[in-house]
């Protein structure tokens, strides 16, 4: 139960290095665990008839670093956690927004409403996780038998439970890819037609994830089936999932840049001061790292096995905060802040206000016979008719 040993001779002194999986093994590596082998070629017992070894040079020689270590990834899970929490609460208010104005509905919004989908499902499957890992740790804490059996129910649900956020997690990161791949066709293809890519962007965004997070799945099962499957001890298992993630940011990375050159292009070729086309540019880069989540190739550019001390801790409060406050600037900027949407928001309230307004009216005056003015029916007509030619411009 903390280093395999090798065989002994009877009455010698048996030395193993310290474990390598100790968090402060750097310290410690050149440090030696021991066990004693008896006369009588058995391990020699303490008092409480365990079998003694003495691993006071494999102990933590600054455990304050330790404790300081933990308050930062308690705090940084404090800090996604709220992040997540009021990315939920706008990207629930703009998917409400989005699908319930009628003449926003369009290809280009529908793809929004499916990012903003991912959005809240990994903002959900992450908080339920974490949840189900706190609960899961607890239990492991109890010496109850009683506890033993729950214990293994509770590691069913939250390898479930691993697996759902994992799905969810890549389904973001292709609905990311989505809408790069969207924005590029737009711009790019002459003869792009959005309503026949639609089922393509489709199977892409929700179907992708699942040709490599089952594998993983299965793998973690069969070979790696430790805890709540929450460590990556075997990189080669976590590249399964990590692989197909890293290709989608590139991917999209790729398509940012072929973006802004085709921006670049348009800018220069539009009679404006230099001011304002570099006012331009930058306004639209800093519109489109969020809706394509540039930030994510930023920190790939860094692996997570290769960062270490501050360096890490820097790189995964930074990595955290981007990513939990993702969902809220995309919500933001991309429907509270649209103008087609505050125009639309601004013609719906008017008309909810005209329509309040018209029955206090007729309220207070006397019945009519007659029909409404034949004005009146022509200008309600042309107005239905027209909703379509509207929407059709808008989108």
């Amino acid at each position: 139960m903390y280093v395999c040993w090798g065989d002994a001779a009877a009455n010698t002194t048996h030395a193993e290095p310290c474990p390598s999986y100790l968090p402060w093994y750097g310290q410690v590596k050149d440090g030696f665990v021991f066990r004693r082998c008896d006369a009588d070629g058995q391990w020699v017992r303490d008092e409480t008839d365990m079998t003694w070894r003495d691993h006071s040079q494999c102990e933590n020689v600054n455990p304050e670093e330790e404790q300081w270590e933990a308050w930062i990834l308690s705090q940084l899970r404090v800090m996604y956690s709220v992040g997540y929490g009021i990315s939920l609460a706008a990207l629930t208010v703009a998917l409400c927004i989005l699908t319930q104005l009628r003449r926003l509905r369009c290809t280009r919004n529908l793809i929004h409403c499916n990012l903003f989908v991912s959005f809240i499902l990994r903002a959900v499957s992450l908080l339920t996780r974490d949840a189900l890992l706190i609960h899961q740790h607890n239990m492991v804490q109890g010496q109850e038998d009683m506890i033993v059996l729950l214990r293994e129910k509770t590691l069913v649900g939250c390898r479930v439970a691993q697996t759902i956020t994992q799905y969810c997690v890549a389904a973001n990161y292709y609905w990311l890819l989505v809408e790069g791949l969207y924005l590029h066709n737009l711009l790019v293809v002459l003869s792009f037609s959005e309503e026949s890519a639609l089922p393509r962007y489709m199977a892409l965004g929700w179907g992708a994830p699942v040709l490599f997070v089952v594998p993983w799945g299965v793998v973690r099962q069969l070979y790696e089936n430790t805890q709540c499957w929450e460590r990556n001890d075997n990189r080669s298992y976590w590249w399964i999932i990590r692989s197909p993630i890293l290709f989608a940011v590139v991917v999209n990375f790729i398509i940012f840049l072929r973006i802004l050159r085709i921006l670049v292009l348009k800018l220069r070729a539009n009679q404006m001061r230099r001011s304002d086309r570099k006012y331009r540019l930058a306004k639209s880069t800093l519109t489109l790292i969020p809706l394509l989540g540039i930030h994510e190739a930023v920190f790939n550019l860094i692996p997570e096995e290769s960062a270490h001390g501050r360096v890490r801790y820097s790189k995964l409060g930074l990595e955290l905060l981007l990513s939990s406050f993702h969902g809220l600037l995309v919500a933001i900027l991309y429907c509270i802040c649209n103008k087609e949407v505050q125009a639309e928001l601004r013609r719906k309230l008017k008309d909810t206000f005209t329509r309040e307004h018209s029955s206090c009216t007729s309220r207070s005056l006397p019945p009519s016979s007659g029909r409404p003015p034949i004005g009146e029916d022509l200008i309600s007509e042309s107005s239905e008719a027209a909703q379509p030619i509207a929407r059709s411009r808008q989108c």
